[in-house]
């Protein structure tokens, strides 16, 4: 009997954990049963994730920092954000800040333990003059810092990916953020196939990828699992798991989709579907997942510390807690444990 034709009431969970574990992928069918399993087998599902989870990261988690470098301002239309050309929401816009702003920010990131320095800017790819900036001041952060470098930037090509590698980026982040199917529903001004060609562009260039997506944007289960299985055909390194933030002034602004256990399920398949990579759970983990957030740690290996683009964080001390009360430790982007454990500022 296949796992897939295995009726609800013995599912067998660790047999999925077993093929993750062999690098087999899991079928399509056994995708849905994660996605669709009810909630009172949920224990069960994270300690298949956790399995898998804890062969590739033991009980370590890596902080990423992130700082909205330059925010609003953005001529594309993504639904869910508060910083498009179409949202009314009432957030903070400037441009690229200044040297010493993200030299500050970055000094705030090592000293929470980050492992690595997230760079973001609005906009739908950055003008000659802002990279040169972000060009220079990557410079100056890993002059200073032992992090890791990520620069989020809209869409790249192969010509500003290879001048991000000289100056010493790390890695870039550029979200999928759904399925090629959905995408048309959540933006008009860019496609799908612009988002890959970004990603594409970046593996020519030598760095490593992150992409993610944002989930409650009224995707199907078959969204999930497609953005999933193009993650893996594409190998990419970081996976941050958004949970969409129904911010008012934005066309989702009445969203409510999802739930903290449909959080959890959704972890527990991109684990399964991604055994490797480093799983982050970032934007709306503390609105979506609220009191089961330290579940969430049983599949994923990540989390932002401190605030979002245009939304607070949870308080960088009740993350630590939260690791360290959940068993877990802090490693850094190296993958060496940390001497001073979480709980210590």
């Amino acid at each position: 009997m296949s796992i897939a034709s295995v009726p609800s009431t013995c599912f067998d969970w660790c047999a999925l954990a077993e093929q993750a574990l062999a690098g087999e992928v899991i079928s399509r069918e056994a995708a849905h049963r994660v996605l669709a399993a009810p909630d009172g087998e949920l224990l069960e599902q994270l300690a298949a994730a956790h399995r898998v989870r804890r062969h590739y990261w033991g009980n370590r988690v890596r902080l990423h920092f992130l700082l909205n470098a330059q925010s609003g301002l953005c001529p594309e239309d993504c639904h869910y954000c508060s910083q498009s050309k179409i949202s009314t929401a009432a957030i903070e816009k400037y441009p690229f800040l200044a040297q010493e702003d993200i030299l500050a920010a970055a000094e705030r990131a090592h000293s929470l333990k980050a492992g690595t320095f997230c760079l973001v800017i609005s906009g739908r790819s950055p003008s000659e003059r802002v990279f040169s900036q972000v060009l220079e001041t990557v410079r100056q952060v890993k002059a200073r810092y032992p992090m890791k470098l990520c620069a989020c930037l809209g869409l790249l090509d192969e010509q500003q990916t290879q001048r991000l590698a000289e100056a010493g980026v790390d890695r870039v982040n550029h979200n999928l953020n759904t399925s090629a199917a959905h995408h048309g529903d959540i933006c008009t001004t860019h496609t799908f196939a612009d988002r890959m060609a970004t990603l594409k562009a970046v593996q020519a260039a030598g760095i490593t990828t992150c992409s993610g997506g944002i989930f409650g944007m009224g995707e199907s289960h078959d969204d999930i699992i497609d953005m999933a299985l193009t993650l893996r055909q594409l190998q990419v390194t970081s996976v941050p798991l958004n949970f969409l933030i129904p911010i008012p002034g934005t066309p989702f602004q009445g969203r409510q989709e999802l739930t903290p256990t449909q959080c959890l399920r959704i972890l527990c398949l991109y684990r399964l579907l991604l055994p490797a990579q480093e799983i982050r759970i970032a934007g709306g983990r503390e609105v979506q997942l609220r009191q089961l957030q330290p579940l969430g740690l049983y599949a994923a290996n990540s989390i932002f510390i401190g605030d979002y683009l245009t939304t607070p964080g949870q308080a960088a001390q009740a993350d630590f807690e939260m690791i360290r009360d959940a068993g877990f430790v802090l490693e850094d982007a190296e993958g060496h444990e940390l001497l001073a454990g979480p709980g210590t500022l």
